[in-house]
């Protein structure tokens, strides 16, 4: 990799620190440009502006969850199996690394125009991954099931993403915690209560498992 190259990476290294320890509104062009130890106006040579930055830094966020979800569905052959592995892994990323999480899926980023030529628009690294859980709503749909009664995989996929957010972000407010019982009286840890949420989540857009 070439200096330019280097210097590149390196802010968006610091960029990435940042979100992850105080969130992205503490990622500024100035204060990494600090912490990176390069004068103020370096960063703009590879930034223009404050959203490509922040694009930037988001574009890793992405890259790691898609290491994340491969790394999941790695031995689980059935679709059903992957769609709930990559469900637990979504859900954790989410609650693991909040200030990524809650960067990556700014729609002000994600449909912006690329600002540095060459680039792709941030929401070419969001597609693939719906699309992905697009398809294996499809496969897990039953050949002989009443398909005129079922809305398209991308629907039934959109609806199920909203429920794993909803499950994130409500875990991570302790809303759900609050309403399940906190702490649980059966002693349940957290872990495993928020695998059965996940699970009732499966169930009601997909059906419940085929005994």
């Amino acid at each position: 990799m070439t200096d330019e190259g280097s210097l590149r990476e390196r802010l968006i290294d610091v960029g990435v620190e940042l979100v992850l320890s105080e969130g992205s509104g503490s990622v500024g062009l100035r204060e990494i440009a600090r912490r990176a130890g390069v004068s103020h106006g370096a960063p703009r040579r590879y930034f223009p502006t404050h959203d490509a930055l922040l694009s930037a830094v988001a574009r890793r966020g992405f890259e790691d969850l898609g290491a994340r979800f491969e790394t999941a569905v790695a031995g689980t052959t059935t679709p059903r199996g992957q769609l709930e592995a990559l469900a637990r892994a979504y859900v954790g990323y989410a609650l693991e690394r909040r200030g990524m999480f809650e960067l990556m899926f700014r729609h002000d980023l994600l449909d912006s125009a690329p600002q540095v030529p060459g680039r792709s628009r941030l929401r070419e690294s969001t597609l693939p991954l719906f699309r992905h859980f697009a398809e294996l709503v499809a496969r897990c749909r039953r050949p002989d099931g009443p398909e005129e009664a079922e809305a398209p995989p991308a629907v039934t996929a959109a609806a199920l993403w909203s429920s794993l957010h909803g499950i994130a972000q409500l875990w991570a407010w302790g809303s759900l915690q609050l309403a399940l019982g906190d702490p649980p009286s059966d002693g349940e840890p957290g872990d495993a209560r928020r695998d059965r949420l996940i699970g009732a989540v499966l169930d009601a857009h997909l059906g419940p498992v085929p005994s």
